[in-house]
């Protein structure tokens, strides 16, 4: 009966191994200690229900995953947005790095089918809990930081975090306005001007499209929802315009 037990047991790791396995050839990453990424996924629950080391849980990692990311989020905002002040760097971190932004990243990732839960967590839908997930995700950049070092996480954040700051995913915490008129005044003088040269969609529904213009010449055109959201659009897309010339 004993011997039964074992080989269970070595059938789900082996099963375990296996998951993890395809959960790097998704990702494109290949760790060198795959004990570090499985941890990573570890939770307490299924820690306690195994009798593992109080410490084989991804709480540590998560730790240190956390200031990761905000060393590597804090430098890749430092120099793309070359006129944001301290005050603006700092909330649009905030944004990024919160326990919403980590949800969706790690959802986007499907981490919450990888994580190692007791029974009790599991039934409790602890797969789906988002504080849980974005623990996991922490965890798995500390977990990455420790196996290769620094610019391995840079390369993986560019593949899930950067791009959507890119688009404009966190733009609704950034003040776009203030720092073109802060750049046109740094380069030189400049009247800037925004128009709104559409309206459409239902009542319920708006789409609006404005123009900026500097000295009566376009430089940039965005939408938004309302005509302050997309004033703000226009003015990211002749930052990102002014600053490539």
């Amino acid at each position: 009966m004993r011997k039964s037990g074992i080989d269970k047991d070595k059938r789900n790791f082996r099963s375990r191994d296996r998951h993890f396995k395809d959960l790097q050839d998704k990702l494109g990453v290949h760790f060198l200690n795959e004990k570090l990424l499985i941890q990573a996924f570890t939770h307490s629950s299924y820690v306690n229900e195994h009798r593992k080391k109080p410490f084989d849980d991804n709480e540590r990692l998560e730790f240190l995953g956390d200031a990761v990311l905000e060393l590597t989020v804090s430098q890749f905002l430092y120099n793309k947005y070359a006129t944001m002040s301290e005050g603006e760097l700092t909330k649009l971190r905030a944004a990024v790095v919160c326990e919403p932004s980590l949800v969706a990243f790690a959802n986007e990732l499907g981490f919450g089918e990888f994580v190692l839960l007791g029974k009790g967590e599991e039934m409790t839908g602890g797969r789906t809990r988002p504080a849980l997930l974005a623990d996991v995700f922490e965890a798995f950049v500390g977990a990455l930081f420790l196996d290769q070092g620094i610019e391995p996480v840079v390369q993986f954040l560019e593949k899930v975090v950067f791009p959507k700051i890119d688009a404009g995913a966190f733009s609704h915490v950034m003040d776009f306005k203030s720092q073109l008129q802060e750049f046109i005044q740094r380069d030189g003088t400049g009247m800037i001007k925004y128009k709104i040269l559409e309206e459409k969609g239902p009542a319920h529904s708006r789409e609006f499209v404005s123009q900026v213009l500097l000295n009566g010449e376009e430089i940039g055109v965005g939408t938004g929802k309302s005509k302050k959201e997309a004033e703000q659009h226009a003015a990211h897309m002749a930052l990102e315009k002014l600053r490539h010339e």
